[in-house]
């Protein structure tokens, strides 16, 4: 390629340019350089392939454009490329919607001749999982391969009738309420419940039963839906399974298979009776998908092993504490004998300890009462013996006698068992008189009445013939 010289002059400086004040160069601008310079860029490229293959601006725009095609869908066969149903091609427009039969629980929702819109853009193993960077993908991939302008140029028919498929798949799957009714009655991503025989296979029920419910989760109106985990979920993740799925709260709603409401003004009563009929046919069906999910449910719960594996253990444990109660009933009721006897025991030993110490205060009470009768016959035996305290050979009257016997009654009644036990012991010793028998029992009686005095139990004067020395 030939090297093209350019002149590049430097720009003129403006005449109100002033130097800064104090500006000083130091150097100097070095020489210029020569160097070669290459056209490049996209259109220099497109100049280029146009010549090395000898194309015309058309040719080259319309061969571009079919490997820009044939690029896009490599980039989009990926997570959405599926193989196309030649019978999905041939569907007519018209039939996107198609009548629903429901005659029971069992019974498909879905019939065939609907059509299939995730499986029209290529998205059927996503489904209701499908995202809408996903839908929109495959939107574009399907109208590039299907455009009728690609088929006419193609030489092919200008039947357009699977493309207006693609739009309506489109136009439904990118709307959130139509295709949330749609979903709602998409069969296609359910997952058939296994059989009885078959969810008994050694770890098949577990397998085999959580991708029903992960399908029939997708309806839940509050989540996380729980999993039905595996053999070694504990009794409560099991329990709080069933009890989510037995009162499980589903958005399903049935509008999508509803009666086409006419909407012409005239005809207002058969749009009213239309509608009547499809609220009517809504809660039908309802009610069947209920009963249809609590009859799938019945149908897991009678098979897992582990309802059974936790009965039988409740069941151990009610028989475990029956056996723990009756033994403690049974010690309860010997524990209660023992204490019985034991107090039937301590009671009769009390019994007779009484009767004892009953009859040792009795002994005890009766020595008393014998020894104080004694000591009273000693006082009064004393003032007999000593002449009812009058000299020797003077003989006592009966007044005198009375009223002596009288003070001893009222001084034994004034004391106590021990100081009348003491007492008698000294007028049985003879009172020690210093002057004879009769002034010692004397002496002995004053010294006593003063004690008492003393002491306050007699007063001055009570008594007549033995008070004490002034």
């Amino acid at each position: 390629m030939a090297a093209v010289q350019v002149s590049l002059p430097l720009p003129v400086l403006p005449e109100s340019w002033s130097a800064e004040k104090d500006f000083k160069g130091i150097g100097t601008l070095s020489s210029a350089t020569q160097r070669n310079l290459e056209p490049v860029g996209p259109h220099f490229l497109a100049h280029a392939r146009r010549k090395r293959h000898h194309r015309t601006f058309s040719e080259d725009e319309r061969i571009q454009a079919q490997e820009n095609v044939k690029k896009v869908e490599d980039d989009d066969s990926g997570d959405i490329s599926e193989p196309e149903d030649q019978l999905m091609l041939q569907r007519d427009a018209k039939d996107w919607k198609a009548r629903f039969s429901h005659s029971d629980h069992t019974s498909s929702l879905s019939p065939p001749a609907g059509q299939d819109h995730y499986a029209v853009l290529g998205l059927s193993k996503y489904r209701f999982r499908a995202t809408e960077a996903q839908i929109k993908r495959a939107h574009r991939k399907k109208v590039l391969r299907h455009h009728p302008d690609k088929k006419a140029a193609a030489g092919s028919s200008e039947d357009d009738s699977f493309f207006k498929c693609i739009q309506k798949a489109t136009e439904i799957l990118l709307d959130p309420v139509k295709r949330r009714q749609f979903d709602s009655v998409d069969e296609a991503a359910d997952v058939e419940p296994p059989s009885k025989k078959a969810a008994q296979k050694s770890g098949a029920f577990f397998k085999l039963w959580s991708p029903v419910f992960e399908s029939e989760g997708r309806f839940s109106k509050s989540g996380p839906v729980p999993k039905l985990g595996n053999e070694t979920s504990s009794k409560k993740d099991v329990e709080d399974f069933y009890n989510f799925w037995y009162n499980f709260d589903s958005w399903r709603s049935f509008e999508y298979q509803d009666e086409d409401v006419p909407d012409d003004n005239e005809n207002r009563d058969q749009k009213r009776h239309v509608e009547r009929k499809n609220n009517n046919a809504r809660k039908k069906k309802k009610t069947e998908d209920t009963a249809r999910l609590r009859h799938l449910v019945d149908e897991c719960l009678a098979g897992d092993e582990r309802i059974k594996k936790f009965r039988k253990e409740e069941r151990a444990g009610k028989d475990r504490k029956r056996v723990e109660r009756e033994a403690a009933e049974r010690q309860a009721a010997e524990d209660a004998r023992k204490a019985k006897e034991e107090e039937e025991k301590l009671r009769l030993e009390k019994e007779v300890s009484e009767k004892a110490e009953k009859a040792e205060g009795k002994k005890a009470k009766e020595a008393a009462k014998n020894a104080a009768k004694k000591n009273k016959r000693v006082l009064k035996t004393s003032v007999k013996d000593s002449n009812y305290l009058l000299p020797a050979g003077e003989t006592p009257g009966g007044k005198r006698m009375d009223d002596t016997l009288a003070d001893v009654d009222l001084l034994v009644s004034r004391l106590d068992n021990e100081d009348l036990a003491a007492l008698a012991k000294k007028l049985s010793q003879g009172g020690a008189g210093e002057s004879g028998s009769v002034n010692g029992v004397a002496e002995v009686w004053k010294a006593e009445v003063k004690r008492l005095i003393q002491a306050g139990k007699v007063k001055e004067g009570e008594v007549k013939f033995f008070q004490p020395h002034a």
